[in-house]
């Protein structure tokens, strides 16, 4: 039952459904979050909304960081996550200094990607520098850890 299952049987359970390329592409980003995040929460997103919409594509996610919306309402998020869908891999990585900063510091020097306020799309992981993924990665972390 999905239900019973934890965080880690999730996440297993979304990349195993995947074709055999993306799944290899989104175990070896898994990997590289895991390196980053070693210690960090494990969050795994169906895509589904309280009525069962799908509103999103399913996402993988490391780490905590907490959304504070206009109104001033706030929700708990990943601070990185990885989402596949048809047209290729998103990394998401929230929580940055301002909606430029991403595609300012990594956006010339990841390859062949789409760079925009917190997402980073590519059609493949052959496609771009892992060695920035990484780097953009690590700036989840260092802006949430920064007064």
């Amino acid at each position: 039952m999905v239900g019973l299952m934890d965080v880690n049987q999730e996440i297993e359970q979304f990349i195993e459904a995947l074709p055999e390329q993306k799944r290899n592409e989104v175990k070896t980003l898994r990997t590289i979050a895991e390196q980053q995040f070693p210690e960090a929460k494990r969050w795994y997103l169906d895509g589904l909304d309280s009525t069962g919409k799908v509103v999103a594509n399913p996402s993988i996610g490391y780490g905590n960081y907490t959304m504070r919306y206009a109104d001033g309402s706030t929700r708990e998020f990943y601070q990185v996550g990885i989402s596949a869908n048809k047209a290729g891999i998103s990394i998401y990585v929230m929580g940055l200094p301002d909606k430029k900063y991403l595609a300012e510091q990594f956006g010339t020097k990841i390859g062949k990607a789409t760079v925009s306020g917190y997402c980073i799309k590519f059609k493949s992981i052959r496609d771009v520098d892992l060695e920035v993924i990484k780097s953009a990665m690590q700036a989840a972390i260092t802006a949430q850890s920064s007064p």
